[in-house]
């Protein structure tokens, strides 16, 4: 089902650093080996070329100093560079009508429900006049998150019982069944069907906090259904049958959630106080209705914009296999040019809403500093090395892929309007940082921000065109099917 993925030819960050002919052939020719004799002298590691490099090492005494300094710190501690840090300022000359006080997903994959529910909080805080550590249970929808999750992977297994085990795609989704992760469309799949509660309505539990264990134990029962779900299929069972077994199955799923992260609520009354002292008081409320006419926001009306340069932009993107909800809405992605996902998320924070984003939050990023920058860490310096590769190469090659997401409720703009950096509402406390909200620079959303989600009014009609086409389906391990 995978298409082929079409090389851009509108690569905004082409320019790269390669090596050249003259580099490439230079032991070769220097000595006039060829081939077959290069294999012989360089294919492996000679006690030669290795005093060779500790003579090349200790001829310039800054490694000296530089492995003095590593080998007793943790790299980046060292390589961290000041004149960036105290650059990044908590500065910005747009920003959101509420913010919320950070949220913490503490030892848990859930960063994109709580992205998600951080967009909507607001919502209720600026209606109701809320304080601002108010909260949306996060448990609530993790809860159903991975339910529904089993049961999408359950599907795939019956889908794929008499095809090889060995097969990559099986493999694949062999090796997570499920995580805490998950995409924006399948937030929307979950709020649609569930509805949304208050923190106080479902609080957090052990298991949802610190979500290790449970994952372990529901991923070993659902491998366990995989072979199960196998051999019944060998034996010519129908697949009729196996959905009936499959039933079976996701009770058992459902009642280890159950009992770790506690029952969700059916019905539940709202009450809270506001600023101004006052009790909100509202009974008898579902959790569909707290979502449709309590929080009252369309969640259906918004679109996915991604940044992946291997791929041609204005184009529809769905990935193979990925979802959470059996006969939800399909994960789709509009490809366009970054600047593009900064043009209108700036229109969008200039209106006072906040902005869902994902990106690659590993890659040049320091707690302490709580930013995200390119030039935060010298490796140059310390270690002699250029870091070369473009965005395209970097998602190609394993080495970046969407790992996180978060909520943008600022931007500052220079003179004439460009973005310089960006403040960005974390979910890992309130201890780092603007009372954990981070910067951004611009450079790195550049590099590492890989999807936007705005509102369709905001999206110029030419890319909600794409909508109306049939997607590219790239496979299902294909790098834009991470799971932030």
């Amino acid at each position: 089902m995978g298409a082929s993925q079409s090389q851009p030819t509108h690569n905004e960050d082409s320019q790269q650093p390669s090596f050249s002919e003259k580099q490439l052939s230079h032991s070769f020719t220097a000595l006039n080996l060829d081939d077959s004799e290069a294999r012989v002298r360089f294919a492996g590691l000679s006690h030669e070329s290795l005093e060779r490099y500790e003579e090349e090492f200790y001829a310039d005494p800054k490694n000296q100093f530089a492995l003095n300094a590593i080998t007793r710190n943790e790299i980046t501690s060292v390589l961290i560079n000041h004149k960036a840090a105290v650059k990044d300022q908590h500065i910005f000359n747009v920003q959101t009508d509420v913010e919320g006080k950070a949220t913490n997903q503490k030892s848990s994959g859930r960063c994109w429900l709580f992205a998600g529910t951080n967009v909507l909080r607001r919502l209720l805080i600026q209606k109701y006049k809320l304080d601002e550590d108010f909260e949306l249970s996060q448990n609530y929808l993790f809860f159903y998150d991975k339910l529904e999750k089993a049961n999408y992977f359950l599907e795939n297994m019956i889908d794929l019982a008499e095809v090889d085990v060995n097969d990559r795609v099986v493999q694949y989704l062999l090796q997570t069944p499920i995580n805490d992760g998950g995409q924006w469309d399948m937030f929307i799949n979950v709020v649609e069907k569930y509805g949304v509660v208050p923190k106080s309505a479902y609080p957090e539990t052990y298991s949802s906090s610190a979500s290790s264990r449970l994952n372990w134990l529901v991923c070993v029962k659902l491998r366990e259904y995989a072979v199960q779900i196998r051999q019944a299929r060998e034996q010519g069972i129908s697949t009729a049958a196996l959905r009936a077994q499959k039933d079976k199955m996701v009770a058992e799923i459902h009642r280890i959630l159950m009992i770790t992260l506690g029952e969700p609520p059916k019905k539940f009354d709202w009450e809270v106080k506001n600023k101004d002292g006052k009790v909100i008081s509202i009974r008898n409320l579902t959790p569909k209705k707290f979502y449709g006419e309590i929080i009252n926001y369309k969640l259906t009306d918004t679109v996915s914009l991604i940044n992946d340069p291997r791929n041609e932009y204005s184009r529809l993107y769905t990935v193979d296999r990925l979802g959470n909800v059996v006969g939800g809405s399909d994960i789709r992605y509009i490809n366009t040019a970054a600047k593009n996902l900064k043009k209108y998320a700036i229109k969008v924070l200039k209106s006072g809403r906040p902005v869902w984003f994902g990106c690659d939050v590993g890659q040049f990023s320091n707690g302490g500093v709580a930013a995200m920058d390119t030039d935060l860490y010298n490796y140059e310096l310390a270690f002699g090395i250029k870091l070369g590769l473009t965005k395209a190469q970097r998602v190609l090659y394993g080495e970046s892929l969407m790992t996180h997401a978060m909520v943008f409720s600022g931007v500052h703009l220079d003179e004439d309007g460009n973005p310089v950096r960006w403040r960005v509402e974390n979910s890992w406390g309130d201890a780092s940082g603007d009372k954990g909200y981070w910067i951004m620079t611009d450079k790195w959303f550049e590099q590492f921000v890989y999807q936007v989600v705005l509102e369709k009014k905001d999206v110029p009609d030419n890319l909600l065109e794409v909508l109306k086409t049939e997607p590219i389906v790239l496979p299902a391990y294909d790098p834009m099917g991470a799971l932030a």
